[in-house]
């Protein structure tokens, strides 16, 4: 074997493993539809629980003085008219399974 195709075959496999090894990178996955799939009531839950963890923060931060009283006043009633809509639909979607 001379050394021009020497040089050839190893131009050669080093593009078709560069090729391959793109291919691998980039080929979209058969698994990734691995998240469970969540009703609209689960979804509640877990947004109740974001919403009455974001009021335990902000009591936290009222009292340790990063709010004034109107902004902890405003903050709080939009918080809480959260917590009273994600309620009231969770009360709903119960009601209508049950």
């Amino acid at each position: 074997m001379t050394q021009e195709t020497f040089l050839v075959v190893v131009q050669i496999f080093c593009s078709l493993f560069a090729a391959l090894t793109l291919i691998y990178i980039f080929m979209p996955s058969d698994d990734t539809d691995t998240g469970v799939d969540k009703t609209r009531l689960v979804y509640l839950y877990e947004r109740k629980e974001v919403v009455y963890e974001n009021l335990r923060d902000l009591n936290f931060e009222f009292k340790s003085g990063k709010f004034t009283q109107a902004d902890y006043d405003g903050m709080r009633a939009g918080i809480e008219s959260e917590a009273a809509r994600v309620l009231a639909e969770i009360e709903k979607l119960e009601a209508a399974d049950a």
